[in-house]
């Protein structure tokens, strides 16, 4: 998941409550599945965002309206 917030300079609600709260669930499909979210970092940050600006480019928009880094987040199976 991206906390992208359009590139706004602050990080969405959604970020600060899944880092307070890292047990999720989450809609697949149809399925209500329960995933363990985590801040990727380094390297993996940054493999995930490039990817995600290659395959949707009004990220790398969001990314040019702000001085912050935009968090990504995994969600690892529970």
């Amino acid at each position: 998941m991206f906390a992208s917030k359009a590139g706004a300079d602050t990080d969405p609600d959604w970020f600060i409550n899944v880092k307070a709260t890292p047990a999720v669930t989450v809609e697949v499909g149809t399925e209500t599945r329960a995933f363990t979210a985590r801040q990727a970092e380094g390297d993996e940050r940054d493999q995930i965002w490039e990817k995600q600006k290659a395959d949707f480019p009004a990220f790398a928009g969001y990314e040019a309206s702000t001085d912050r880094i935009i968090p990504v987040v995994v969600l690892d199976p529970a």
